[in-house]
């Protein structure tokens, strides 16, 4: 059988791809190298944090250097890919976000291939099949909408309602954070009961709108194929095509291969780069030595602010304030002059502090972050040619993949930026009573993007404007990878709002009308390998 399109990874820019194509009438097949995550009370306990499940796996570790450090980092393997752990914030990327500001860009090609406006109604469509809670109007960066949120925010939290107060205090401008959570129970949708463990869990309640529980159940009942448990080893190429895909039953170890009219490569900003060059494919490609380059994953850190009392001894969910006022730089920081990124309110819940921190330490660091309030700054990284990924065919994995290793390194106008956004987090949290602050780094690959990306110069980016794989004719990637620039804000609806772009480009239909028949967020879904739950 021949396939219309086989997608690689069940993702944000896998299933909103998918989303498109199926409701063409498309014959889709999605391959996802992660099983499906229970939901449950087990959720929320110490081996809930996603870190600690076997959906992070080190069964092939990536091998990074990152300065003078080496060590190695898992993946992501489930069905519905990050979703299912992230906190659900979802930001648009501002609208200047796509012009190559030089002071971020430098001598390194990156390029939008449009603008904000041709994107824009694909991000409306992306926040109402999320059901993304925001309020319009209040975020001065804010880019222009089309269409309001599909919902209203939750009221702020207690330790929440301090921090807004505090920068609303200094002459900041605090907003909510838009979160695709559901508040309010409707059809097909449960309301968020306020537990607290959004951020790196799996939803026990299913209130979270993550692609598990949301879009990709309802795809399936549609007609689209899902096999889970599925590692993409090889695309077999045919002159100027993508004939194949070569695959491994991760749980039997069986070897397969599944012939399609498109290939779509989804599988993130590490795992497409390192399908692509384990395929050798970047020599059929006009800017093949860009593929894997130009890694971006945001200069993140956490400013603690340590209080007498516990800030949240409800344990609220108490991610929900962001503060953009110097998302472009501001008058009085010169160092590093222009775009500098975002502050968002973020403290670890104590379970996934006991998850992650050695043994016999796990009662006093919980006991420390149980009085502290936590603000994340984003600092947008430039692109650089250094940065990235590469293959080594003398290592394989268990499954005959070449380890890839990964090199990254911050510029010293990255860690400027963050240092500009740690200083004013440090102000906020000291107007909001805090007694003292430090900082944690966070070194992860959550926000990583930029190794495929696309551009209009055929020298310097691997995809077109409508990603397509340049020197294939039926080969498209569109997932983090194709971004040009990181921006400071969360990525994800960003590649969930371009992959409803590129899929309504091959369906051949327009982007603000895609897929509006579908309902969404389906409750109680089916784990299953393949066919329809």
């Amino acid at each position: 059988m021949t396939w219309d399109t086989i997608i690689v990874g069940s993702g944000f820019g896998g299933v909103m791809t998918a989303h498109a194509l199926v409701n063409a009438g498309q014959r889709v097949l999605m391959l996802e190298r992660g099983g499906w995550v229970a939901r449950g009370p087990d959720n929320w306990g110490p081996r809930g944090a996603g870190l600690v499940t076997p959906h992070y796996s080190l069964e092939a570790p990536y091998q990074v250097a990152a300065g003078p450090r080496r060590y190695q980092v898992g993946a992501w393997h489930c069905v519905g890919g990050q979703s299912v752990f992230y906190g659900g914030a979802s930001f648009r990327f501002r609208a200047r976000d796509f012009d190559a500001d030089p002071r971020i860009v430098e001598d390194s090609g990156a390029e939008w291939p449009f603008g904000y406006d041709a994107l824009e109604p694909c991000y409306s469509r992306a926040e109402e099949l999320l059901g993304v809670a925001g309020e319009a109007g209040v975020d001065p960066t804010e880019p222009p909408r089309s269409a309001p949120y599909p919902q209203r925010p939750a009221a702020l939290s207690r330790p929440a309602q301090i921090l807004a107060d505090a920068a609303r205090g200094m002459g900041l401008a605090p907003f909510h954070i838009p979160l695709a959570i559901s508040y309010a129970a409707s059809e097909g949708r449960r309301a968020c009961i306020r537990c607290g463990t959004c951020d790196g869990y799996a939803c026990a309640a299913e209130a979270k709108n993550d692609l598990a529980t949301g879009i990709i159940p309802a795809l399936v009942r549609q007609g689209m194929t899902l096999r889970a448990n599925t590692v993409c080893v090889r695309l077999v190429r045919g002159g100027s095509r993508i004939v194949a895909v070569d695959y491994v039953d991760r749980v039997t170890g069986q070897r397969g291969r599944r012939a399609a009219r498109t290939v779509v490569l989804a599988a993130g900003a590490l795992a497409t780069p390192h399908l692509l060059l384990a395929s050798d494919l970047a020599t059929v490609n006009s800017a093949g030595g860009a593929v894997g380059r130009f890694l971006m994953r945001h200069r993140n850190a956490v400013v603690f602010g340590v209080y007498g009392r516990p800030p949240n001894p409800e344990r609220a969910f108490d991610k929900q304030v962001a503060i953009h006022d110097f998302y472009f730089g501001h008058p009085e920081i010169d160092t590093p002059p222009g775009p500098l990124g975002g502050i968002q309110q973020m403290t670890p819940p104590l379970g996934l502090v006991r998850a992650y921190v050695p043994r016999l330490v796990r009662d006093p660091a919980a006991l420390l972050v149980s009085h502290c309030s936590g603000l994340l700054v984003i600092a947008e990284d430039q692109p650089r040619r250094e940065n990235g990924v590469a293959v080594d065919w003398s290592v394989r994995d268990p499954f005959g993949l070449p380890s890839l290793h990964v090199r990254h390194a911050y510029t010293p106008r990255d860690e400027a930026a963050a240092a500009a956004l740690v200083r004013q987090a440090r102000r906020v949290l000291r107007a909001a009573d805090a007694r003292v602050t430090w900082v944690h780094a966070i070194e992860t690959f959550t926000h990583a993007v930029g190794t495929v990306r696309m551009g209009r110069d055929e020298r310097t980016a691997p995809l077109d404007a409508h990603c397509r794989y340049r020197g294939l004719d039926n080969l498209y990637v569109v997932d983090g990878s194709v971004l040009p620039r990181s921006a400071g804000v969360n990525p994800s609806l960003t590649i969930a709002a371009n992959a409803l772009r590129v899929g309504a480009h091959l369906a051949g239909c327009s982007p603000p009308a895609v897929g509006r028949r579908v309902r969404t967020l389906a409750l109680h879904p089916t784990p299953f390998s393949g066919g329809r739950p």
